[in-house]
């Protein structure tokens, strides 16, 4: 599925739910213009056409204890199995995201852990994993700038769904 089947309203719908997913469908009907019955078949449209992949809360990871961000390259061995790596990786709790890339490295892995001892055992946990030839860490000093959700406005701008760009 791609954006082409969107309309407008389902645009600012899906905009306005990436800003608060606890809006209530009378919330979300004054923000787009339309009833509360008319936003709530939308929305269970888009859940059920897979728009929608879920609702979360998003949590505050310094508060949490989670003191470092690091990017770790994986290199992996010529014979990995992608499929069983990715899957015994995104085991591992520290992992945020798995991204398979183009390059000289085969992943990037976003970690989070609470300092650099235990990014420290982090690594030792992860390079005992099969395939795995060397990595590469890179930590997080600050994030100046991190998206929350997709931006959705340069869709509507450019006569939403229907131009496919």
């Amino acid at each position: 599925m791609n954006h082409t089947e969107l309309d407008e309203l389902d645009l600012r719908l899906l905009a306005e739910l990436q800003r608060n997913a606890r809006s209530t469908f009378a919330d979300l009907g004054s923000a787009v213009g339309l009833g509360s019955s008319a936003v709530h078949d939308r929305v269970k449209r888009l859940e059920q056409r897979g728009f929608v992949k879920g609702y979360a809360a998003r949590l505050d990871g310094r508060r949490l204890g989670i003191e470092l961000i690091a990017f770790v390259s994986v290199f992996t061995n010529p014979d990995v199995r992608y499929d069983a790596f990715t899957r015994v990786v995104a085991a591992l709790p520290e992992i945020a995201e798995i991204h398979s890339v183009a390059g000289e490295e085969s992943f990037v892995l976003k970690v989070l852990t609470r300092s650099t001892a235990h990014l420290d055992d982090f690594l030792s946990r992860l390079k005992a994993i099969a395939g795995i030839a060397r990595t590469k860490t890179t930590v997080v000093l600050s994030t100046p700038f991190e998206r929350e959700g997709l931006e959705l406005a340069g869709l509507m701008r450019n006569g939403a769904a229907g131009s496919g760009r």
